[in-house]
């Protein structure tokens, strides 16, 4: 704390721990709070679900409010419950009512990739987001994408971190096992990072020949990077060589003189910055802002067979979300989702990604309170400008019906019903349009955006 904080303002905390001075941090008082509000929900659910079968019940009784209110007024709430049960089977309507919301697995296994994309399935889980929706949720750290992949399909996981590409089953690169992407887990928060030699060669037209690593063949950080360099001229699969290379593995190849640079994850660029061996040549979101990259993905089979499981857990990764939103929590997130058992990373290197003001391994310091961001909604847009990439690079061939897919698999419809039950504020449409490098994209006119483009291989 700074010793011109003013001890008069009433925001401030003037201590150290947290806010009733038991524990070590606030972090360690919220998750107590968490745990103990997941016990009380339990004593308070038949109360609610009886309260919400008794409304509908005298909704049905007294279908106008005039004549209702005169009713309660002239009995009262306990008498007029007493006469509506002499009426109406209210305690077995109640215990069908809370068999039909039960939440049918508690117990769940999320899979993710150690890097800030996860922000929120990491920090709900040491920040009691999982419990406070009463479910106990197992995040297990992930060595690389595939792996995700093939454990979420064998079941291993219930849901996971995947890449927004990666549930867009087309039957490219994987099993057609029909997959959903209900939540955006970023917006923006990657970049292009090239070795310390090559400062001086910063325009990409000189970049032929340049080795560059991208977590996976299905990834945003695989489609931003051949759009970039295909602007500046470079054919990605001609002048160039893209590999995929695992996130965590990037800096050592970066180190080793394996890789002249990535378009990659954070922490990763900054943990480049920071070991002395790379520098932040652009920001992502310098090519399209507010871009999509990580998603919260669950295969149909789940989100089917287990409605308020899914339900519960959607609401749970928005609602971290939401709090991630905030400036003011970022800090608080950075020591939370730093240690070994999630990133495994310096606190520092993490809080400079999520508060946006980092060194960029050139002797600035850069200040862009935006860099990584967090919005859960699911453009479908989105969808169709990834096909459209997928189509442009010779992943996906043939007729594609755009809108069908990305109205199947991006669940937007859902996830803005559950914002509403939140308090938050969704989007009015499913679909927008966007800038892509000074270029827009109409998601109505997908094959004419292919079309447009000077280098491809799609015919």
């Amino acid at each position: 704390m700074s010793i011109f904080d003013d001890p008069l303002d009433s925001a401030r905390k003037l201590t150290t721990g947290c806010s009733c001075g038991r524990h070590a941090s606030q972090i360690e008082h919220d998750h107590e709070a968490q745990l103990q509000l997941r016990n009380a929900i339990a004593d308070s659910e038949d109360k609610r679900y009886e309260s919400v079968v008794a409304s509908a019940v005298m909704r049905a009784m007294f279908p106008r409010d005039v004549a209702r209110r005169t009713f309660l007024k002239s009995v009262g709430a306990s008498t007029a419950l007493a006469a509506l049960s002499q009426f109406f089977p209210l305690r077995a309507a109640t215990d069908a009512f809370a068999q039909s919301s039960a939440i049918e697995k508690k117990d769940l296994k999320v899979g993710f990739i150690p890097i800030t994309c996860a922000t929120p399935i990491i920090m709900a889980h040491p920040m009691g987001f999982y419990s406070k929706h009463g479910l106990n949720v197992d995040v297990i750290k992930t060595a690389g994408w595939a792996v995700v992949r093939d454990k979420t399909i064998n079941k291993e996981y219930d849901a996971a971190h995947m890449l927004s590409p990666m549930p867009i089953t087309l039957g490219a690169g994987s099993q057609p096992i029909p997959y959903t992407m209900p939540a955006v887990e970023n917006i923006n928060g990657q970049a292009i990072t090239l070795a310390i030699k090559h400062k001086d060669r910063r325009d990409p037209k000189s970049w032929k020949g340049f080795k560059f690593a991208v977590p996976f063949d299905y990834s945003m950080h695989n489609y931003l990077l051949r759009y970039y360099v295909a602007e500046h001229g470079i054919d990605p699969d001609q002048d160039i060589q893209i590999r995929a290379i695992p996130p965590p593995e990037m800096v050592a190849n970066l180190r080793a003189d394996n890789i002249d640079g990535f378009l990659a994850p954070d922490p990763v660029n900054q943990r480049a910055v920071y070991d002395g061996v790379g520098f932040i040549h652009i920001l992502s979101k310098d090519i399209w802002d507010r871009h999509p990259c990580c998603a919260f993905a669950a295969s149909k089979e789940f989100v089917t067979e287990a409605p308020n499981t899914y339900a519960a857990l959607l609401k749970a990764i928005i609602d971290a979300t939401a709090f991630a939103t905030k400036p003011e929590n970022r800090k608080q997130i950075a020591e939370a989702i730093a240690p070994a058992n999630y990133l495994n990373q310096p606190v520092t290197v993490v809080e400079q990604v999520l508060t946006g003001t980092f060194a960029d391994g050139l002797g600035k310091v850069q200040k862009v309170p935006d860099r990584i961001d967090f919005d859960p909604f699911p453009w479908q847009s989105f969808a169709v400008w990834i096909m459209t990439q997928m189509k442009r690079w010779g992943q996906i061939k043939g007729d594609v019906d755009y809108a069908k897919v990305a109205q199947d698999v991006y669940l937007a419809t859902d996830t803005a019903k559950l914002m509403k039950e939140l308090g938050l504020a969704p989007p009015s449409t499913t679909s927008k349009s966007f800038v892509v490098m000074g270029k827009t994209f109409d998601p109505a006119k997908p094959e004419d955006y292919i079309k447009s483009f000077a280098i491809k291989k799609a015919a």
